[in-house]
């Protein structure tokens, strides 16, 4: 790679990560206005619920789709046509006065969750060798840190402004970092010849919308109902059927080969633990701390103030994910993900035994983003480096792709968990966070054993690539 390719990648990292900030701000900036905007849009609570399931699932089935474009016809050029897409939903969204345009609004911006394997790649691609390993952290890192910063900045927003600009602030983040793109970024000349597989493709969307229609619809429909079993044993006969037909295929969309790398599936498997961590953090400690004071144990938070005890988790991103990266770049990528993951679950056992106080929750909040911040920065490298560089796009959307499922599944479990243990009153108590957080703790012990058993880099920087 010439030095012509090299010589703005400081301004090419500027522009990826305000892209992939604003992706990351899409995904859960909503989360805490879902009751006003169901309200202003007069639609039920689960209508209201679709403006996140919609999201997940397109980004779920577009992400992979768009990873392996751009191996095939350019990173750059598939970067510029996501982002654009994903601005013309962002408008659309900020404009919607009805609940079927904001879902299809949703629909169109999930198309965005490309953003980050795109990245990955393009920093493989373009950057000097020895700032790869630090870039992918950072941008990595950035979509803990954009998911809690929106968490955060929520309740000011809808509070000061309208539901409206939590889409309007994004946008601008989303055309500035669009324009810088076209001008400053130079096109990856790493090409991957090939044709996308529709079979594979349809199916990878089917069982997706399958499993993640029936995490997310579990709570309200039972997760013993004929629907909700039904659509599980749909989502495990699609996925088999899409692993045969991607083992078969000459153009598969995923190359099996590939996934059943042990640092890669290893790494996918830990993703998935740590985003179910992530996400349940996001749903279980505002509910927490908003809770009335009569209850004897909430803090009567408002949502701004809901968002406040959310800040540590976001500084403790900021701050560990430098680290991860220097980390990776030094002693590899595995050791900054047992970290996180070791730290995460101290964060939970800290939730679940102590949580009288502010400075309690506090104190657990900043350890967790100092665990997501490390476990984040860490997973996408360790993929790059178990794959060839034409097989990054697809190989890190994946990952995208599991610790979105993990964070769907961790969000309706916590919950769930919760509104399993309602009061006779028909109030959430004590007992039902508590349980949620040992759940939450337990799932990331187990992440930390996985991340354990990944295999160390050899010496000069090749991987010690086993098969399962």
């Amino acid at each position: 790679m010439t030095d012509v390719h090299r010589q703005h990648y400081n301004v090419t990292f500027a522009l990826l990560a305000v892209a992939a900030v604003a992706y990351a701000l899409l995904q859960s900036l909503v989360a805490p206005a879902l009751l006003t905007i169901q309200n202003d849009l007069h639609t039920t609570t689960s209508g209201a619920a679709w403006i996140l399931t919609a999201y997940l699932l397109s980004a779920s089935v577009f992400t992979p789709v768009a990873g392996r474009l751009g191996d095939m016809f350019g990173k750059k050029r598939a970067l510029v046509i996501v982002l654009v897409v994903l601005a013309a939903g962002t408008a659309l969204a900020g404009l919607s006065s009805s609940i079927g345009l904001m879902i299809f609004a949703r629909v169109v911006q999930g198309v965005g969750g490309a953003v980050f394997p795109l990245a990955f790649g393009i920093i493989r691609d373009e950057f000097p060798r020895e700032r790869i390993p630090h870039g992918i952290a950072l941008i990595s890192a950035i979509m803990g840190i954009g998911g809690g910063l929106g968490i955060v900045l929520a309740g000011p927003i809808v509070q000061n402004l309208s539901y409206h600009w939590l889409f309007w602030v994004p946008l601008f983040g989303i055309g500035l970092a669009t324009a810088g793109i076209v001008v400053s970024v130079p096109e990856s000349p790493i090409r991957t010849p090939g044709r996308i597989d529709p079979l594979g493709g349809v199916l990878l969307a089917g069982w997706l919308v399958a499993l993640l229609v029936a995490v997310s619809e579990g709570p309200g429909w039972g997760w013993g109902s004929a629907r909700t079993l039904g659509l599980f044993a749909a989502a495990v006969a699609i996925a088999f059927a899409w692993v045969w037909s991607e083992s078969r295929s000459t153009a598969p969309l995923v190359d099996m080969q590939m996934m059943r790398i042990r640092p890669v599936w290893m790494t996918n498997a830990a993703a998935f633990v740590l985003g179910f961590g992530m996400f349940a953090s996001f749903v279980l400690v505002p509910e927490f701390v908003e809770l009335p004071t009569s209850t004897g144990f909430g803090f009567g938070a408002s949502v701004t103030k809901a968002g406040i005890f959310m800040l540590p988790s976001t500084l403790g991103m900021l701050l560990a994910g430098p680290v991860a990266g220097r980390m990776s770049s030094a002693r590899g990528s595995r050791l900054p993900l047992q970290i996180g993951a070791v730290v995460s679950c101290l964060a939970f056992v800290l939730l679940a035994a102590a949580h009288d106080s502010g400075w309690e929750i506090y104190l657990a909040m900043l350890v967790m983003g100092i665990g997501i911040g490390f476990a984040f920065a860490s997973m996408a490298n360790l993929i790059v480096e178990s794959v060839p560089a034409a097989q990054t796009g697809v190989a890190t959307g994946m990952n995208t792709i599991v610790r979105s499922i993990g964070g769907a599944i961790g969000s309706q479990v916590s919950a769930s968990i919760v509104a399993a243990t309602l009061s006779p009153a028909g109030d959430a108590t004590e007992r039902g966070f508590t349980l949620a957080f040992v759940v939450a703790a337990a799932a990331l012990a187990v992440g930390t054993l996985v991340a354990l058993r990944i295999p160390a880099r050899l010496p000069g920087g090749a991987e010690l690539v086993q098969n399962a």
